[in-house]
């Protein structure tokens, strides 16, 4: 139903210049001391947005964000000691 998203991290020399990037995907939060930027777009148009983003000038690296591959269903194997205090 929803297509599959990914995320970029564009890190950028200024950020007059991040409006180029609207047109990539949207973007997600603009860091003003670190000049990068998080942008999020379909996947499936992922590899051929993140060649065209290095074409830019202000643009120094292009990173593929880690998110989708970190696990986020958590299992305990310590036993619950709450039930030994009532």
């Amino acid at each position: 139903m929803f297509p599959e998203r990914t995320g970029l991290i564009i890190w950028v020399n200024d950020l007059k210049s991040v409006k180029h990037l609207e047109r990539f995907g949207s973007i997600h939060y603009a860091s003003k001391r670190m000049h990068y930027v998080v942008i999020y777009m379909n996947a499936d148009k992922a590899e051929e947005a993140t060649k065209a983003i290095q074409k830019y000038p202000f643009v120094k690296k292009v990173e593929r964000s880690m998110r989708n591959e970190i696990p986020t269903e958590y299992n305990s194997n310590v036993p619950d000691k709450s039930k030994l205090y009532t």
